[in-house]
């Protein structure tokens, strides 16, 4: 196994493994910030190193709001990821954003309110930017493995993240949609802003199960809806993975490597050597002067 794996994949609902990987091994990562949701498995898929995680633990025990984000994100970069591509369940918010359509969001609006959002804490404090909060590059390449297997692809789309585990009141969807919203789900926040300050890139090939509740033609959503489309969805995604990976994003040529470079506003002589240690993977070529 190579040791830098530099393609990541976080499963979400429905998308629990890889089928095909070769060369398979099990990675279980201690964290200074805990366990990661499951084991990491890597592999090769197509040439191609591949580091697999199921966000929702291995038989998704864990709700949304349970996920160790913090630690599913610093697990993969002590592994070697440079690129994470996170599969996320979500709603259309848009008549024509239709179950199983495939959104490659540009936006994200975090409307959690339970989660652990930074690794900066104990006394050291960063500002990272998040204008745009996936990375372009690595969106494209996913969007062109996406439209290579001939899927419905939308390449613009607002994403807002809800804390969950509970579907929306019609209110609250409406809402969403006056507020410019097109998809909706509980996973990508903080999950994106995590991979930022980890300097990786990151996005995400958000695959639409259902309606949300708005749509008063169609069913509200339901578990049994969500589960019956994810099934067809997890399909396709398993195949556009596999497409990724015979075209493998390459070496790096965007900001994200460099995200903390003017991030960090804490004078390095006042950081805890504590808390040095424990961010030492992330900004230790900031701070070794």
């Amino acid at each position: 196994m190579p040791q830098n794996t530099l393609l990541a994949v976080i499963g979400g609902s429905g998308l629990y493994d890889i089928t095909g990987l070769s060369e398979t091994e099990k990675h279980t990562i201690e964290t200074p910030f805990g366990k990661p949701s499951a084991p990491i498995m890597t592999g090769i898929l197509e040439g191609q190193p591949i580091a697999f995680l199921a966000r929702h633990g291995l038989g998704h025990p864990l709700s949304p709001t349970e996920i160790n984000y913090r630690a599913n994100i610093y697990a993969l970069k002590k592994l070697g990821a440079e690129h994470i591509v996170s599969v996320n369940a979500c709603g259309s918010l848009r008549e024509d954003y239709v179950p199983g359509d495939i959104v490659i969001p540009n936006q994200l609006f975090d409307f959690t309110k339970k989660r652990d959002h930074t690794f900066f804490e104990g006394g050291c404090v960063a500002h990272i930017g998040s204008a745009e909060p996936f990375c372009s590059r690595l969106s494209a390449h996913v969007t062109q493995a996406v439209q290579d297997m001939g899927a419905t692809v939308h390449t613009q789309g607002a994403f807002i993240t809800i804390e969950g585990p509970r579907f929306s009141t019609r209110l609250e969807s409406n809402t969403f949609r006056a507020w410019g919203m097109d998809i909706i789900g509980m996973t990508t926040s903080p999950e994106a802003f995590l991979a930022r300050e980890a300097e990786l890139c990151y996005t995400s090939l958000a695959h639409i199960t259902d309606y949300d509740v708005w749509h008063k033609s169609e069913e509200p959503v339901t578990v049994e809806m969500v589960i019956r489309i994810l099934n067809q969805n997890v399909e396709i995604v398993k195949k556009i993975i596999r497409n990724l990976a015979k075209n493998p994003p390459g070496e790096r040529s965007c900001e994200c490597s460099q995200a903390l470079k003017d991030a960090l506003i804490t004078n390095p002589k006042a950081i805890p050597g504590e808390t040095r240690q424990k961010l030492d993977l992330l900004v230790s070529k900031y701070l070794s002067a």
